[in-house]
């Protein structure tokens, strides 16, 4: 048996906009997932952690870092588990975890309860993550690989620009909320509970509605035939597969490549929206508790325009060309927003907008290039490894910089600062790999 030979046929038309759909939507709720916290961090951690103010710093970044790690050894799962039982199949369990954990983070009553719920929902996400890229990727003719790649990253980006429109909406009406919740006949004490500290427990709970994106993948997507054929043709696959010495160089890099891009985006980029809260209320700004949202909105429309253009721009020019230009612009403009004393306004959150895009674009880049480094049957292991096993290098430094805001005394912009410098490293690592423009995917 062979692939057809025109990619066209591979898929019949209804079924590629299926996959891409369900592929779409899987990740924009991972966007929504990834931006919950960051939009409920310090009202959920300060009600949590109680009198212990003083450790709040610590938790928010244990937080942080053990989602990092649960994303890491999610994508590592259930890339596996798409490699073996097929991408539809996996994709529909790890919505299923991701937004089944998510909605119970609302439910907790101590930090480490938060944390733990929040590594069980990771687990699910950063497998959707890997999956959906490899099922796409596969469907999909190579020409149209570049724009997809570009959508791959502005779709969690949809998703995280989403949530901060509810939170902003939410702290709006969060006076009229409580009357109608006590309308409804809900228990006093339950309607102070959800509405306490900026209602970050209703907002959590909205991370359950994922779980209906299962039924629609389950019903309308179809299996990769790419990835059929090479069930039937090669040997089950195995996670030391991509550690042979052909592709164990490959790993590493891609490794490197997504771990510089993850620690400037967790370590620095995310905590705007916490930074910004602080701010407003330091400098008195008349509304601080839409601050945050208004932090995200700008710097979730960057990361949509950002995916995008590097996507397109690694095809204008080449794959290696483009990440060194992202790691450059990235270092330049962290370092210009978390070094510039700055009040909360219009000119901060315009450059939000510019840090938020340049910094995400490498989220447009990675769906392109890794998917390019593995063959067919190990594609999603291969690519779920080098992504999310960043995510635990990444996880290292956002501890780190959870220690630094406690040593800095809350200084959000000046912990950021330094973990943004871990962009040089891009600037060099970019040159050990492959050039990949203009080859098919390896079979």
């Amino acid at each position: 048996m062979t692939i057809a030979t025109s990619e066209e046929t591979a898929f019949d038309s209804k079924g590629k906009w299926m996959v891409l759909l369900a592929a779409f939507m899987g990740w924009m709720f991972d966007g929504l997932e990834m931006g919950l916290f960051p939009l409920v961090a310090r009202p959920a951690i300060a009600e949590l952690v109680g009198v212990d103010q003083a450790r709040a710093g610590m938790w928010m970044s244990v937080v942080y870092a053990v989602f990092l790690v649960g994303a890491a050894c999610g994508g590592l799962i259930f890339g596996w588990l798409g490699d073996r039982i097929g991408r539809v199949r996996a994709m529909v369990w790890s919505v299923l975890v991701y937004s089944i954990f998510s909605g119970l983070c609302g439910f907790s009553q101590a930090p480490w309860q938060l944390a733990i719920l929040r590594f069980m929902a990771s687990l699910g996400m950063g497998g959707e993550w890997s999956l959906g890229v490899a099922l796409v990727m596969e469907v999909w003719p190579n020409k149209h690989r570049p724009i997809l790649a570009g959508l791959i990253g502005a779709a969690s980006n949809v998703g995280f620009l989403l949530i901060a429109f509810v939170g902003l909406a939410l702290a709006r009406v969060i006076n009229e909320l409580h009357l109608w919740l006590s309308a409804a006949g809900l228990p006093q004490t339950w309607v102070d509970a959800l509405v306490r500290n900026s209602a970050w427990r209703l907002l959590l709970f909205l991370g359950a509605v994922p779980a209906l994106l299962t039924f629609f993948i389950r019903i309308f997507v179809p299996e990769s035939k790419r990835w059929q054929h090479a069930a039937k043709t090669s040997p089950k696959n195995r996670i030391a597969d991509i550690f042979t010495p052909n592709l164990a160089p490959l790993t590493i890099f891609g490794t490197c490549l997504a771990a510089v891009a993850l620690l400037g985006t967790w370590g620095s980029v995310q905590w705007i929206p916490p930074w910004a809260s602080k701010l407003a209320e330091d400098t008195h700004y008349h509304t601080p508790k839409i601050a945050a949202p208004w932090a995200q909105i700008w710097s979730g429309f960057g990361a949509v325009v950002g995916c995008i253009l590097a996507a397109c721009t690694a095809q204008w020019t080449s794959r290696r060309w483009t990440y060194f230009g992202l790691a450059l612009l990235s270092l330049a403009s962290c370092q210009y927003l978390f070094r510039t004393h700055m009040p909360f306004g219009a000119y901060y959150l315009f450059w939000v907008f510019i840090v938020g895009g340049i910094t995400a674009a490498f989220y447009g880049w990675l769906p392109l290039y890794l998917p390019e480094l593995f063959p067919t049957r190990v594609r999603a292991t291969g690519q779920g490894f080098a992504f999310n096993i960043g995510r635990i290098l990444a996880a290292v430094g956002v501890l780190y910089g959870g220690q630094l805001l406690d040593a800095f005394g809350k200084d959000y912009a000046r912990m950021c600062s330094w973990i943004s410098l871990v962009y040089v490293l891009g600037l060099f690592i970019i040159w050990l790999g492959p050039e990949t423009k203009n080859r098919p995917l390896p079979e």
